[in-house]
């Protein structure tokens, strides 16, 4: 039975998250709550494994968040879940898209989806915000980084590691 839960959940994920990995979130969020696979807390550290881990968020989520719900069986089931869908419909749109590439109804309707994408990876940002700063610390911790980030451009993995140095001493 959960096999055909994450069957169901996943290609609905895979299938609704147009814009990237971060577009998952929300919909992971509501995993949490609806069956209990894993806790808000475990989300936000599996948001934090799967940018740092090699290989696309959505699906690197998809695989931890099937493992917590049932083991590797459920882990696999999960992933496949998620891509089917994507592949499908690229498999279907390719093409259709070359041919329609310049029908200014299409790239209207691609513009309609442009903000919610953007309102989907929003609101990912707050429900994670809302989850990790916990305290004045990590709200310092976030603030200085934020600032830092504006100031200096380094790269994202120059931070990561900085992040994770200051975590580990202010043990936050």
């Amino acid at each position: 039975m959960i096999y055909w839960l994450l069957i169901w959940e996943f290609c609905k994920i895979g299938l609704f998250a147009v814009g990237g990995g971060l577009v998952t979130v929300p919909f992971l969020f509501d995993l949490a709550e609806k069956y209990r696979w894993f806790t808000t807390a475990e989300l936000t550290d599996m948001i934090a494994v799967s940018q740092s881990t090699p290989g696309p968020m959505g699906i690197n989520m998809a695989t931890y968040a099937g493992f917590s719900a049932a083991g590797i069986g459920g882990a696999v089931v999960a992933t496949l879940a998620e891509v089917l869908p994507s592949m499908v419909v690229i498999y279907l749109l390719a093409g259709i898209l070359k041919y329609w590439q310049n029908n200014k109804y299409l790239n209207k309707i691609l513009s309609g989806i442009r903000p919610a994408v953007m309102a989907l990876i929003l609101f990912a940002g707050w429900k994670i915000g809302v989850e990790t700063i916990t305290d004045c610390k990590t709200a310092l911790l976030l603030a200085g980084l934020l600032i830092a980030m504006r100031l200096y451009k380094k790269s994202v993995v120059f931070y990561i590691v900085i992040s994770a140095i200051i975590g580990i001493i202010l043990q936050v």
